[in-house]
């Protein structure tokens, strides 16, 4: 089993209401903490850590593209930064979403738009990347757009619905009762 931090599947379990808002907060609060191993020069890996050796070899088949700190593994990807900007809206954290913002802006025109980036911070363009990436170009501009208006970041959404909730986690509880609070629900960790 992979128990590395996957950055897509954390931003889309807040942007998609999976995670309760406390569990959402934790993830954007990780990547906070974490900020020069997640984000680094690039916004954002799109794992972490990169596999090495023994473990590399077993997981890609030796992929020489799919090396530590690079592509697949462990590279930072541009085009996340939008899924980024969504969640740190959705979850009130728009100063991070400016940081990474700040830093893509700095960097995508003058290396001209690459699909990756390569190396534990994302400091050099992948050895494989391809130029002038349309999603390279959309994600940073639909993260300057969601910044700019975040009510249009409502549309992309959704909102927790702590009713439904309340039903999933009062229907697995042992007691056999048919209902229970809504703070209950919000507390809970769905799997």
């Amino acid at each position: 089993m992979d128990f590395r931090f996957f950055t897509l599947g954390n931003l889309w379990s807040i942007v998609s209401s999976l995670g309760t808002p406390r569990q959402n907060q934790a993830t954007l609060n990780l990547i906070e903490a974490k900020w020069d191993d997640l984000v680094g020069h690039m916004p954002l890996k799109i794992c972490y850590p990169a596999l090495d050796n023994e473990e590399w070899r077993i997981t890609t088949g030796s992929d020489p593209k799919n090396t530590h700190w690079s592509y697949h593994n462990g590279g930072s990807w541009p085009t996340l930064l939008w899924q980024f900007t969504l969640a740190c809206i959705k979850m009130g954290r728009t100063e991070l979403a400016q940081k990474a913002v700040a830093l893509a802006e700095k960097r995508l025109p003058v290396d001209s738009w690459p699909e990756y980036y390569d190396t534990r911070t994302g400091k050099f363009i992948g050895k494989q990347a391809r130029m002038y990436q349309t999603w390279t170009i959309a994600g940073f501009l639909t993260s300057k757009m969601l910044l700019k208006d975040p009510e249009t970041a409502s549309r992309l959404f959704w909102e927790e619905d702590y009713e439904l909730l309340d039903i999933c986690v009062c229907g697995l509880s042992k007691n056999g009762r048919k209902r229970c609070s809504r703070g209950a629900a919000r507390s809970q960790i769905l799997v």
